[in-house]
């Protein structure tokens, strides 16, 4: 999809209705389907947010940015992921919360970033969070600036997240799942899954 072309979209995204839970359980581990919404309130989840960032590349395609973590002691070690973090208390709301996060893990500037919509709340249960995701989009290519808690950016077309051969499955072992299979999307050759495949299957469903 060119940037041109989804820009006619915005739109139609702002109002159109979420997939929501439906979506995102399509690539949810089996252990995350474990939590209903009462198990998540009884567990009194810390608030996050994170920033689904689209914008064009020098083809004029859309892409949006992952990340990948850092490798450190912690459970989403090395992990891909959106740019986000933890609620602060200096951030006005979640929202400011993701335009905070971004900046300091990739440099882009609030300014430079237009927020289309909030989306479906993810439960993140390895670290007790519940992280919001905001669809937004900038009209250039940035100039990614990354800080420490993030190893490298990855540039993810729009097109390769709309084709259904990029969803597979894979066995993994994390620091708290030993031997589990969990479906994913591969893209660019990186595996995506937990969280983050969650919310991109939402995305993909609302952008189709």
């Amino acid at each position: 999809m060119n940037f041109i072309s989804f820009l006619k979209t915005i739109q139609h995204i702002k109002k159109v209705e979420l997939g929501g839970l439906d979506a995102q359980f399509k690539l949810a581990p089996a252990m995350r389907l474990k939590y209903n919404t009462e198990k998540i309130a009884a567990s009194n989840p810390r608030k996050a947010a994170v920033l689904a960032l689209f914008y064009p590349n020098k083809y004029q395609e859309t892409c949006f940015l992952l990340t990948q973590r850092a490798s450190y002691k912690g459970t989403h070690s090395a992990q891909i992921s959106f740019p986000g973090g933890k609620i602060e208390k200096n951030d006005l709301n979640l929202q400011e919360t993701a335009l905070r996060e971004t900046f300091e893990e990739v440099g882009i500037q609030k300014e430079q970033i237009q927020v289309i919509r909030e989306i479906t709340d993810v439960y993140i249960p390895p670290s007790n969070f519940l992280a919001t995701p905001f669809l937004a989009y900038s009209n250039t290519t940035p100039t990614f600036k990354i800080n420490h808690e993030v190893d490298h950016t990855i540039e993810i077309k729009i097109a390769d997240l709309l084709d259904d051969n990029n969803i597979s499955s894979i066995n993994i072992s994390t620091s708290y799942a030993k031997n589990i299979n969990v479906p994913c999307f591969k893209l660019n050759d990186y595996v995506v899954w937990g969280a983050t495949a969650m919310i991109l299957n939402e995305i993909k469903e609302l952008l189709k």
